[in-house]
C-alpha cells in the first residue's frame, strides 16, 4: 500500500479531514487525530488503537503492526508498515482508530461496516 492509498482510505471515513501535526500529515475526526502518515519515516503510518486492539493486531500480524516506541505506544499508538498492508486490513485498522476517536453521536450515525444493523 502506498501513502496515497492509506490517505484515501483514511479520508473515506465519515467527517475525516487531513491536517498536519509535527510536520507529518494527520487524519482527524471533529478535530481529533486518529491516524498519521510518515513517522518514523515514509514507509509507516500510525493508527490510534485501544490496548486490546493493539495487542490483537500486533499478535496477529507482527510483520505489519507494532506499538510505537515509548509512551505513545503504551497509549495505543500503533505503527503500520505500509508496504505490507492491504486495503482490507488497513481500512479495518483505520476504522477502529476512527471509532476510538469519533464522538459517540457520530459513531451512532455510522455503524461498523462489518456488522449488520
Amino acid at each position: 500500500m502506498t501513502a496515497d492509498e492509506f490517505r484515501a482510505l483514511a479520508l473515506s471515513l465519515p467527517e475525516a479531514s487531513e491536517q498536519s501535526h509535527m510536520g507529518h500529515p494527520d487524519f482527524r475526526v471533529r478535530g481529533k487525530i486518529f491516524a498519521t502518515l510518515g513517522h518514523p519515516d515514509e514507509s509507516h503510518a500510525m493508527v490510534k488503537l485501544l490496548h486490546d486492539q493493539q495487542d490483537a493486531l500486533t499478535r496477529a500480524r507482527p510483520d505489519l503492526f507494532a506499538p510505537v516506541p515509548g509512551g505513545w505506544g503504551r497509549r495505543g499508538a500503533t505503527h503500520v508498515l505500509l508496504a505490507r498492508a492491504d486495503e482490507t486490513t488497513a481500512l479495518d485498522a483505520l476504522e477502529m482508530a476512527w471509532r476510538n476517536t469519533a464522538p459517540k453521536s457520530l459513531r451512532k450515525l455510522h455503524p461498523p461496516r462489518n456488522v449488520e444493523p
